[in-house]
């Protein structure tokens, strides 16, 4: 036996990751806490009847109408934005990345408050839009365009982070062999960084469906499940919210258990 054999027959065996997931286990009870407590009220509501109600009923209409909508707009635009932003180098590069961010950074009422700004009823933009029968503001337009303001970056750092990971050889190869741009593109880097962008989406998806504060600010009404799970908490409750809750959180994890079935979804680092 080697000197370094006898080292570790003599080490005691404790796991390497035995602290780390003693430290990580005091965080995840912290996340299950709340579902738990949440959850144990169900019984004390008749769920599918209040889901039933009328307002229940256009606050979840609104919100599954809206909300893939942002996604898709988010996911259109903003994944080739990502591609440019991880394959390119061009001056203000710095100044885009920074721009891509700031939404996270403000909090959502502000974010909501900058967009009344830009596309209030009475400024230019939002008083043309309106003559010509379009409002930016209090409707249907202007949840998808609140919900895309706060929600659009999260797609656009993930499949940024996917792109980067993919090996530029793997494109040069591709051109070698007589790909343009966008075939390239499409063939190669889009399938590669799939994970990342599934990712991306279920994140932009979650966060415009769950979007509260700038939606609140641009589009009070028509309501959103978080809109009316606002007026119901200060009307009756916790317990006045619990259906339209579960709802919010049955359709994230209808469209998470989507994604990963039909698209591979990294957990932490693809390996």
């Amino acid at each position: 036996m080697s000197a370094l054999e006898q080292l570790r027959a003599r080490t005691p065996r404790t796991p390497a990751l035995l602290v780390p997931a003693i430290l990580g286990i005091f965080l995840l009870a912290y996340f299950l806490l709340p579902f738990v407590a949440f959850l144990s009220r169900t019984g004390t509501t008749n769920v599918v009847a209040e889901l039933a109600t009328p307002t229940a009923r256009e606050a979840i209409r609104n919100s599954l109408l809206t909300a893939p909508i942002s996604t898709t707009i988010a996911t259109v635009f903003g994944v080739p934005l990502a591609y440019v932003l991880a394959r390119g180098s061009f001056p203000g590069k710095r100044l885009l990345e920074a721009l891509v961010v700031l939404p996270l950074i403000v909090p959502p009422v502000v974010g909501g408050a900058m967009l009344l700004t830009a596309i209030g009823r009475f400024t230019p933009l939002g008083s043309l839009a309106a003559n010509l029968g379009i409002p930016l503001t209090d409707s249907l337009l202007g949840i998808i365009l609140a919900q895309t303001f706060v929600a659009a970056p999260f797609v656009v750092i993930t499949a940024r982070a996917g792109f980067g990971a993919v090996d530029e050889r793997l494109e040069e190869a591709a051109r070698s062999l007589g790909y343009g741009p966008l075939e390239t593109f499409w063939r190669v880097s889009l399938p590669l960084a799939r994970g990342a962008i599934a990712a991306g989406i279920v994140l932009t998806f979650a966060r415009a469906i769950g979007e509260f504060g700038a939606t609140m600010m641009v589009a009070y009404n028509p309501r959103t499940m978080p809109t009316r799970i606002w007026v119901d908490f200060i009307a009756g409750g916790i317990n006045a919210i619990v259906p339209l809750a579960l709802a919010l959180l049955g359709s994230t994890l209808l469209v998470l258990a989507a994604v990963q079935r039909f698209g591979r979804m990294p957990t932490v680092v693809d390996r």
